[in-house]
């Protein structure tokens, strides 16, 4: 399998790298291969498969919130 080397990472930047492969339970290497993967391969979702993937998500969604709700919600706060 090839191997690849990177050079000269911010320290900034290695410093989320690590958090984050800490956070996922991985090494740094695996952590790379994931977002390596995420950035790359990447596969486009067709608007279709968008919709359907809402639709199933939504029917997860056991407690109700009226229109009333929301907009108190999105009211509380603002001056």
């Amino acid at each position: 399998m090839p191997s690849l080397t990177i050079k000269n990472i911010p320290s900034d930047l290695y410093n989320v790298l690590r958090q984050v492969a800490e956070i996922h339970r991985r090494s740094l290497n695996s952590e790379v291969i994931v977002c390596l993967e995420k950035a790359l391969l990447h596969k486009k979702i067709s608007p279709e498969q968008r919709l359907q993937n809402a639709k199933a998500l939504r029917s997860t969604i056991t407690q109700k919130v009226s229109s009333a709700e929301i907009s108190k919600a999105i009211n509380e706060g603002r001056p």
